[in-house]
């Protein structure tokens, strides 16, 4: 069996036993897919280890793609592992990031990967801690942009450049759908590609160069269905793409 959700930012709720009943009869052969902000990758303490061996403790597998909210000094320090066909990020014995621009066989279907996103909560600045005198004008600046309600976020702390993709991870993604005969059953992201998202949002989400990476690949592949998140709404948009946020849907 394989489910498949939306953005969990660290909230790993919705998979207690009592919300999501469907696990009662998986086994670590089965998997749960999460479509970015796993977020389980952040801070790095004991309470996120916790946190993160209940997740694998769980009667399934967990697999996700990053979102733009990830750690990523954190996450690229999991070793890398051959999984299933494809490159991923072993964070637990049952836990992994499956990478840009993979492909990955499970259960008898092809599954092309590619995380990532433009943060929207960026537009009043990124600020650089090492920029400031001293921690205290630091933090006399956030408090300043808090009370002002202004959207900023501080790199290597809240945000990361690599939220957005490299031109290797791209140029990855298409060697492997070409490796595949440019043919995958599912497409798993974290945003649409620009001409999907342009239909649904009416320019809130702007175009940036990974969904326009997405519109490549969403002309040049065959896909069965395109499943993301980002957008923190459940909603399919077109008969063979489905915005997922809290809900959890089968697929096989």
């Amino acid at each position: 069996m394989i489910y498949i959700t939306g953005d969990c930012h660290a909230d790993f709720r919705r998979f207690e036993k009592r919300r999501f009943r469907e696990q009662e009869g998986m086994t670590k052969d089965d998997y749960v897919l999460i479509c970015g902000d796993f977020g389980g990758v952040w801070y790095g303490d004991d309470g996120e280890r916790k946190r993160l061996r209940e997740l694998s403790n769980r009667s399934f597998t967990t697999l996700f793609v990053d979102g733009n909210h990830e750690n990523f000094d954190l996450l690229y320090k999991y070793p890398v592992v051959d999984f299933h066909g494809g490159k991923a990020h072993r964070i637990m014995p049952h836990i992994y990031h499956l990478m840009r621009g993979e492909v990955f066989e499970l259960e008898g279907m092809s599954f092309f990967a590619f995380g990532g996103a433009s943060s929207r909560d960026i537009q009043d600045g990124i600020l650089d801690r090492a920029a400031f005198v001293s921690d205290e004008a630091f933090r006399r600046e956030c408090h300043a942009m808090n009370r002002a309600g202004k959207l900023y976020r501080v790199i290597h702390e809240s945000w990361w450049p690599e939220e957005l993709p490299s031109a290797s991870e791209m140029e990855n993604g298409i060697r492997n759908l070409e490796k595949h005969g440019g043919k995958v059953d599912y497409v798993i992201t974290h945003c649409l590609p620009t001409s999907i998202q342009a239909r649904f949002s009416e320019g809130l989400y702007k175009p940036n160069m990974l969904t326009d990476y997405l519109d490549l690949i969403e002309r040049s592949a065959e896909y069965k269905r395109w499943y993301c998140g980002h957008y923190h709404i459940n909603e399919r948009i077109l008969d063979k793409v489905e915005i997922l946020y809290e809900g959890i849907a089968k697929i096989h």
